[in-house]
């Protein structure tokens, strides 16, 4: 399937600003994948063709950094794209578990999707919140402390149409296309709405503004 006239001319003045950006033509690759993304909901052969061609390389170079980073999906991706990390610290407070039981629960696997393209899931190597262990992600937003009983309802509630928040961030959620836009350098202006940092995460800063210590002039 190739692009219709009307998408290929969206999309296409879309990678013209995204390009414009950059000095080097084929530095724009990065962001042009999330664009394509954006659009089918993983990189297509179309998308990668597409690629190829705004930025003059070879549909094996595209074809090289897509398939090497993991945020490129090689396959459709669900409206909701959900990832468990499984991590050393994550894993031993219930990642795992987390994992076992919700892969059960929705009936895929790693980097599948269901039936009525709803929830994909993935198996995450690190989240960056440590401090907030177990810890998901639906469509790069947190969901932090989770249980498998949380991870349920939450997958639960999703497919229900349910209106869910993250823990930290924006207060809804977007598609999973719409964040592979944003990813793609075309923000939805929801990026200051609401704490990025909380909890567990702001107990060193207390610490340090109760005893008064403050970094080294430079």
């Amino acid at each position: 399937m190739t692009y219709s006239p009307e998408i290929r001319e969206r999309l296409e003045r879309d990678a013209k600003e995204i390009i414009g950006r950059y000095p080097k033509t084929r530095s724009a690759l990065l962001p042009l994948l999330h664009l394509v993304q954006s659009e089918d909901g993983y990189v297509s052969d179309d998308g990668q063709e597409f690629c190829a061609q705004m930025l003059g390389l070879s549909k094996a170079e595209v074809t090289g950094v897509a398939t090497f980073y993991t945020m490129y999906k090689r396959k459709p991706a669900g409206d909701f794209h959900v990832g468990v990390c499984i991590n050393a610290l994550c894993a031993v407070m219930g990642g795992d578990e987390i994992w076992d039981e919700l892969s059960e629960h929705v009936g895929v696997g790693h980097e599948e999707a269901t039936p009525d393209g709803k929830i994909s899931l993935e198996r995450l190597e690190c989240n960056a919140a440590c401090d907030f262990a177990p810890v998901m992600m639906v469509n790069w937003e947190f969901f932090d402390n989770q249980t498998p009983e949380s991870a349920k309802q939450l997958v639960d509630d999703l497919r229900d149409g349910k209106d869910v928040r993250p823990t930290r961030g924006p207060k809804k959620l977007c598609t999973f296309k719409e964040a592979s836009r944003v990813l793609a350098g075309l923000p939805d202006d929801l990026a200051g709405d609401g704490p990025s940092a909380a909890g567990a995460s702001l107990e060193g800063l207390k610490v340090a503004k109760a005893k008064g210590w403050k970094a080294p002039e430079a």
